[in-house]
C-alpha cells in the first residue's frame, strides 16, 4: 500500500543498530531536559492546515487546545525520533532553548507528487501534540521536500494566559483497554478507533481490535516488548455502517469521513479529518493511532506518526496491520516496488532516505553497513538472498532501480512473509527504546 515515508535481535546487533540510529536522528550530543523543568503535566494540541499545490506550499494555524495529561515521552525530549518529511519544535521564548521536538509526515505532503497538485490548489489539516509548556514558547513547524529541504513553514507563540487556546475536557466516548503494559505516562500508548462502525456494531468492532492487537503483538519485536505498549480500543460510533468506496460510488456518513481511492488509487484508505480523530481521544491516553474500517474491502494506509488506517474484516488484516504500523510508528518506507511503477521518482537516488530500512548508497554508513556480514556484496545479487539474509538488494520504495533494501523478503515488502527483516526489526526496536528508556 502507498504510505509514506521490523526473530529477536542478538545483543551485539541491538548495539550497533543503536549506533547508526544515533547517527541517523543526529541525537548524538544533545543536553538532557527534565520534563518537570519545562512543561505542566498537559497536553497542547495544535491544529493546522497544510496548503497549496507544486509551486508553492503554506503552513496555516487553525487552532490551539490544552487538556490536561501528556502520555507521550518524557525522555530526550529535544531529539528527534527520525528525520520525517517535517518538525515540529519548541522552544522556550525567553531563553532561546529546544525544548521539545517531534517529526512526521503528512497526506498533503504525498498529494505533492500527484497530477492533481500540478494544476489545482488543496489544503489538508493536520493535528500535532505537544507537552504543554509552563511559559511562554515558540513553535515552529517545518515540511520538508523529498530532497530533505524545507518547502513550509512557520512560527507561532503559545502563551500560558492566552483566553483564546481552547480548554478542552474528556471524550464521553466508551473505551476498553485490550493490553496493559504500564502506566500510561511511561509506556507507548495506542489507541484503536472505529470507524463505520454503528452503536449496534461496537461489539464486532472490540472482536476485530483485539484481533489488531494480536496481531501486532505477535510480531517481533513487539512480543518481546509487549511491557512498554498500550492498547486502548474506543468506540467512536458513525451514524451509518461502512465506509465510503468512491469507485463504486457508495459514499457512507462515517466518524472519520475516510474512503478508498486516496489520490485514486483503489486500495489507499485514508482520512483527512484529523481534528475529528483528536477530538474522539480527548482525555483518553494516546500518543500513536489506530483506526480500523468498517469493510471488507481489501486496503488501508500508515503515515508517519499520524495514524494507521486498515479494513478490519479482510482476511488480511493482521498482516496489513503491522506492515501499516511500521510506517506510522516506525517510519519505515515500502520495500515493494514494480517496474515502471507511477512512484518510481519517490526518492531523489542522490539523496540518502530518512527511512531507516531503504538507501541509494548515498551515505550507506548511517543505515545498516555495520550491520551485513563481512564479504557481502554491494549490490546484492537477488540470486544470492539465502546465503546473505541481510544485504542490499536493488528495489525499494517503488523503484526497481537506485534504491535498495536490506533483505529480498520483509513484512515491509509483502503481506505473505511472516517477520520483519532483521534491520526493520532493529528499527522499531530502536524506536521503542528512544521512547521509554533513557
Amino acid at each position: 500500500m502507498k504510505a509514506i515515508r521490523r526473530i529477536c535481535i542478538w545483543s551485539w546487533f541491538v548495539t550497533l543498530s543503536l549506533q547508526a540510529f544515533a547517527a541517523v536522528s543526529g541525537n548524538t550530543g544533545a543536553k538532557e531536559l527534565k520534563f518537570d523543568d519545562w512543561f505542566a503535566d498537559s497536553t497542547l494540541r495544535i491544529d493546522y492546515q497544510f496548503g497549496g499545490n507544486v509551486s508553492s506550499q503554506q503552513v496555516m494555524l487553525d487552532k490551539q487546545l490544552k487538556s490536561s495529561g501528556w502520555y507521550g515521552r518524557r525522555l530526550k525530549l529535544n531529539e528527534l525520533p527520525l528525520t520525517g518529511n517535517g518538525n515540529i519544535t519548541v522552544t522556550d521564548k525567553a531563553t532561546g532553548d529546544t525544548i521539545y521536538r517531534n517529526s512526521f509526515s503528512s497526506l498533503f505532503q504525498e498529494w505533492l507528487s500527484t497530477d492533481e497538485a500540478l494544476t489545482i490548489k488543496r489544503s489538508m489539516p493536520n493535528t500535532f501534540l505537544v507537552p504543554l509548556p509552563k511559559r511562554a514558547a515558540v513553535i515552529s513547524i517545518e515540511l520538508l521536500n523529498a530532497r530533505h529541504e524545507p518547502i513550509a513553514a512557520m512560527k507561532h507563540v503559545y502563551r500560558p494566559d492566552d483566553e483564546l487556546v481552547e480548554v478542552v475536557g474528556e471524550s464521553s466516548l466508551p473505551y476498553r483497554y485490550l493490553h496493559r503494559g504500564g502506566d500510561p505516562k511511561e509506556v507507548i500508548d495506542v489507541a484503536i478507533l472505529a470507524e463505520g462502525y454503528t452503536e449496534e456494531e461496537m461489539d464486532s468492532f472490540y472482536v476485530y481490535a483485539e484481533k489488531a492487537v494480536s496481531a501486532m503483538l505477535n510480531h517481533e519485536p513487539f512480543k518481546a516488548m509487549a511491557d512498554r505498549f498500550n492498547f486502548v480500543a474506543v468506540a467512536s460510533p458513525s451514524a451509518e455502517s461502512g465506509v465510503s468506496i468512491p469507485r463504486k460510488g457508495d459514499w457512507k456518513q462515517t466518524a472519520f469521513g475516510s474512503h478508498f481511492s486516496t489520490f485514486y488509487s483503489d486500495r489507499y484508505l485514508t482520512t483527512d479529518r484529523l481534528p475529528q480523530v483528536h477530538d474522539a481521544l480527548r482525555g483518553i491516553p494516546y500518543e500513536h493511532i489506530i483506526i480500523l474500517a468498517n469493510t471488507p474491502e481489501y486496503g488501508g494506509g500508515g503515515i508517519f506518526n499520524s495514524y494507521v488506517m486498515s479494513s478490519a474484516k479482510h482476511p488480511a488484516m493482521p498482516p496489513v496491520i503491522v506492515h501499516e504500523f511500521g510506517h506510522s510508528f516506525g517510519g519505515l518506507g515500502d520495500e515493494y516496488f514494480y517496474e515502471g511503477d507511477v512512484m518510481e521518482d519517490s526518492y531523489p537516488t542522490d539523496v540518502e532516505p530518512w527511512e531507516p530500512n531503504l538507501t541509494t548508497l548515498v551515505d550507506f554508513g548511517s543505515k545498516w553497513e555495520n550491520l551485513i556480514e563481512q564479504g557481502t556484496p554491494i549490490p546484492t545479487p537477488v540470486a544470492d538472498a539465502k546465503r546473505y539474509a541481510t544485504g542490499v538488494f536493488e528495489g525499494g520504495g517503488y523503484s526497481a532501480k537506485g534504491v535498495y533494501r536490506p533483505a529480498d523478503e520483509c513484512r515491509m515488502r509483502n503481506n505473505t512473509y511472516p517477520t520483519f527483516c532483521r534491520v526493520c526489526d532493529a528499527a522499531i526496536r530502536n524506536l521503542i527504546l528512544f521512547y521509554t528508556e533513557p
